[in-house]
């Protein structure tokens, strides 16, 4: 936080009003009451400290439309920053200004949202999402397959509590995904097994947690207020927990947290090195492969929208990429010519 706000030549960078606490502590403030996930906190302050320290520790209160623009600019020409990053920029000045400071000005939604180039999504074939997996062992292995197999996103994964998951109806329960929404999507047959084996060892280390004093795990709001006997409980626990306890960022409370996405993400890089594969790969290639492969086995379009938790059925329709264009969809004409010996020059 020292970067925050610092004693220059007896002013404050940030400026607050005596009285007031540091301007990005209110902004973290301002953020937990709305329940933002840790990585939306992070992302916001970040943002805001580079606003401030672009425009030479000026005061955002001494600022406005103009500053906002120049700085999305800097960005988008300067840095080079991809058209989510800039947004996501925008929406940390856009939060700064409407919900810390209490500026409503119509400048704020006149602010140019830049505007994202339509991608076709890197889908993965049966054989490479086999030579992916062959790569894999471990803990990383099932959750590569679980991933790939639900068409969760990585965090919706890690996130999984024991409870979640519904042996008996093949089911798990998706918590609080993209947009505050649960969903259900399938348990696949070929992880009952190993998740069960799995969660047996899970089970052993958290009763070694419990008799050396810990066994918390940090609970959605007040949960763990209302219920004091639930951060313990064995339902709670995360389906990936981290090998190491650590300190909570918010509480300071030692727990242990699941598996961070930089490990799975790494974990899948290396396979992917190690499987000699071209794409670039990470784990949402495998949400993405997991829906266009359901498409190519025939189910229905507003199917896959559930189980993605998509709420518009337009943001499924790109993976009918698979069925009416590219190498499947359509012959090439040349296939109908046939190709022709290459000719030497020399």
């Amino acid at each position: 936080m020292a970067a925050e706000i610092r004693q220059t030549g007896g002013t404050r960078i940030g400026g607050p009003r005596e009285g007031e606490p540091r301007l990005l502590d209110q902004l973290r403030d301002c953020i937990r009451v709305r329940h933002y996930s840790l990585r939306t906190e992070d992302a916001y302050v970040d943002w805001a400290r580079r606003f401030i320290l672009f425009h030479g520790k000026r005061h955002p209160r001494e600022m406005g439309a103009p500053e906002v623009q120049a700085f999305l600019t800097h960005l988008a020409v300067e840095r080079r920053v991809s058209a989510s990053t800039q947004n996501q920029a925008k929406a940390a000045l856009v939060f700064l200004y409407g919900q810390v400071l209490g500026v409503q000005l119509p400048w704020l939604s006149e602010v140019v949202m830049a505007k994202a180039a339509p991608r076709l999504p890197v889908v993965l074939s049966i054989g490479e999402v086999c030579q992916i997996f062959d790569q894999l062992e471990g803990v990383m292995a099932l959750v590569a397959q679980l991933l790939y197999g639900t068409g969760m996103r990585l965090m919706e994964g890690l996130r999984l509590r024991v409870k979640d998951l519904d042996f008996d109806r093949r089911e798990i329960v998706v918590r609080d995904g993209k947009g505050g929404k649960d969903r259900v999507t399938m348990l696949p047959e070929a992880l009952v097994r190993p998740l069960q084996e799995h969660l047996r060892k899970v089970r052993e280390l958290h009763e070694a947690d419990l008799r050396e004093g810990f066994g918390e795990v940090i609970l959605p709001d007040a949960l763990g207020e209302k219920f004091r006997a639930a951060p313990r409980a064995w339902g709670w626990q995360w389906v990936f927990p981290s090998r190491l306890r650590s300190a909570d960022p918010r509480s300071g409370v030692i727990r242990r947290h699941h598996l961070h996405a930089e490990s799975v993400q790494k974990a899948l890089r290396v396979a992917a090195k190690a499987a000699e594969l071209a794409k670039p790969i990470s784990p949402h290639v495998l949400r993405h492969s997991f829906a266009t492969h359901l498409l190519e086995s025939g189910h229905d379009i507003r199917t896959i929208q559930e189980l993605l938790g998509h709420r518009h059925v337009e943001t499924t329709m790109i993976y009918t990429h698979v069925l009416n264009r590219g190498g499947q969809g359509v012959a090439s004409p040349l296939d109908r010519v046939g190709a022709r010996p290459l000719r030497s020059r020399g």
